[in-house]
């Protein structure tokens, strides 16, 4: 079931990608992005795009939280190869998939393809002939999410996607960290 802002946010305490458990902490601007597997070429291609855009994001207050579905040996060679500046998550067990109400369609997951398939090339680029070959064996219907939480744990706007390649536009993130937080403050989750 979808979560609706502004609703308090769900705890949850996993370990990442370096061994350090990872909870939900207030105090702090976050975006929670939730990705579907580590050799999904649109994962990785918005991955990518956080990385880009870190040093800004960060320097702006933001902690980023990225979770992917895979398990832990999987993450950890996804960062191994790929290091990135901000939290990586394994959730094999989709502990904070099903608290966040992450949503699963394999329709949407192959119109994607279609729909962006210059971006699926450019995540394609990325993870290379073995990680296409990995994700084509084992598709996933995992449907992106991303959750912009303030600093008293309560969600301020849900962004569920329409497809595999949909992820909340860098301008709502944006948007997010120069507003006044108010966390009464009643936002339209995008549905």
């Amino acid at each position: 079931m979808r979560l609706i802002s502004p609703e308090t946010a769900p705890k949850f305490q996993l370990i990442d990608s370096h061994g350090r458990v990872v909870r939900l902490d207030s105090g702090k601007r976050t975006l929670l992005a939730f990705f579907r597997d580590t050799n999904c070429p649109f994962c990785n291609f918005r991955i990518f795009q956080l990385t880009q855009h870190y040093k800004k994001l960060s320097d702006e207050g933001l902690e980023i939280i990225a979770f992917f579905s895979s398990t832990h040996e999987e993450v950890n060679e996804f960062v191994r190869k790929r290091p990135r500046p901000f939290t990586i998550v394994a959730d094999p067990e989709n502990i904070a998939y099903q608290a966040y109400g992450i949503e699963r369609s394999m329709a949407r997951s192959a119109y994607s393809v279609f729909r962006h398939f210059v971006s699926w090339v450019l995540g394609i680029k990325i993870i290379g002939a073995e990680g296409l070959k990995k994700n084509l064996q084992n598709p996933s219907d995992i449907m992106p999410a991303d959750f912009l939480i303030d600093e008293q744990g309560y969600i301020i706007e849900t962004y569920y996607g329409s497809d595999a390649s949909d992820h909340i536009p860098f301008e709502n993130i944006y948007e997010f960290l120069n507003a006044d937080q108010n966390p009464k403050k009643s936002t339209t989750p995008r549905v």
